[in-house]
């Protein structure tokens, strides 16, 4: 399913395509996948194109959004939610650094600041 999708915003000249492997972040899907349109008309034929290359597979979409705005459209299939996106709004919601895995693996040592105290310390200290 995901590289029928892949297969679908290349063929449709998606830009920037990423693919995210999120199974250990969350349990609502497996893969976020993003590609970015250089135009509202681009985000509405890339999508286009990912629904036709999934209905040949008989994957139909549990949902769709944005269709209308042609800003942001998502596309879910459940086990791969795609995102296709307008350069501005791709910036603007970062979903790339959002999912990133080492937001999730948080240690007590990455809470230390420059010194190696804890962030809370250098900030009591700094406040003094």
């Amino acid at each position: 399913m995901r590289d029928t999708v892949v297969a679908s915003l290349e063929d449709a000249k998606g830009l920037c395509i990423k693919v995210l492997d999120v199974r250990k972040l969350t349990d609502i899907t497996d893969y976020m996948i993003i590609a970015t349109g250089a135009s509202d008309r681009h985000v509405k034929t890339i999508a286009e194109r990912v629904l036709e290359f999934m209905l040949e597979k008989q994957w139909k979409p549990f949902g769709m959004e944005g269709e209308e705005s042609k800003d942001w459209v998502l596309v879910d299939f459940v086990d791969v939610v795609v995102h296709i996106m307008r350069d501005k709004s791709r910036k603007h919601y970062d979903l790339e650094s959002l999912w990133d895995q080492t937001f999730v693996e948080l240690t007590p040592s990455s809470n230390l600041a420059p010194g190696g105290k804890t962030v809370a310390e250098k900030t009591a200290h700094t406040a003094s």
